[in-house]
């Protein structure tokens, strides 16, 4: 997520299921307008402190995360306190009468969370990573990656990996390098969003080398 620190035009942001803590590096992305960020280990609604200023964000889908908490009401009217703007929260629609709700119910945050010293990524032990890796299913994360990967090859005029071809050319991971890949995919993307057309077809031809050498690659061994 720290690469968004040198997107600041970047609209839309998907960032689901990838082990996400931290979203000061969002803070300057004043044009954003939707930002997924479901199943990941946001653990306080104190992150919302950097999400305030972005006039433009509209779509925020943050369930499943521990922020959440066990009460909803109370998870929904904070947020919507804090983003007044926004339209949909957790693909739900916001209502007028929520907002005024959420300034009784909501609580204001006006201080960023206090850090530990845990970088956003893959911990080597961790309770919060431990349990999540107990509720995210493998076909969970291999319908994530399927998603991100057909993305990317669609942007670049090829055709979509079907779901068989896929799982056999994708070993079975640890959580940590599934969440390592993804990473990346999205990087690949956003910063995809940046380029010019000539920049595109640098990608699309490099993108295309490689991946004919993987298709050789996987010849020989068969």
């Amino acid at each position: 997520i720290s690469i968004c620190r040198d997107l600041p035009n970047i609209e839309v942001i998907t960032f689901s299921v990838n082990g996400i803590s931290d979203l000061e590096p969002l803070n300057q992305c004043q044009n954003l307008s939707e930002l997924y960020l479901r199943k990941n280990n946001i653990a306080s609604l104190n992150e919302l402190f950097y999400l305030k200023n972005l006039p433009r964000l509209r779509v925020l889908w943050l369930s499943e995360n521990p922020c959440c908490g066990p009460d909803p009401h109370r998870y929904r009217m904070t947020v919507l306190r804090n983003l007044p703007h926004l339209q949909k929260l957790d693909n739900q629609a916001v209502t007028e009468e929520e907002l005024s709700q959420a300034l009784v119910d909501g609580e204001e945050i006006t201080t960023p969370p206090a850090r530990k010293n845990v970088e956003n990524g893959c911990p080597e032990s961790s309770e919060s990573s431990a349990a999540e890796s107990t509720t995210e299913t493998e076909s969970e994360l291999l319908n994530f990656s399927l998603e991100e990967t057909n993305k990317i090859r669609e942007q670049l005029g090829m055709k979509p990996v079907p779901r068989d071809k896929f799982s056999s050319f994708s070993p079975r991971e640890t959580d940590c390098s599934r969440k390592k890949r993804n990473n990346v995919l999205n990087a690949i993307l956003l910063l995809m969003k940046e380029l010019d057309s000539e920049g595109l077809e640098i990608v699309q031809e490099t993108a295309g080398r490689r991946l004919q050498a993987f298709r050789k690659k996987e010849l020989q061994e068969e």
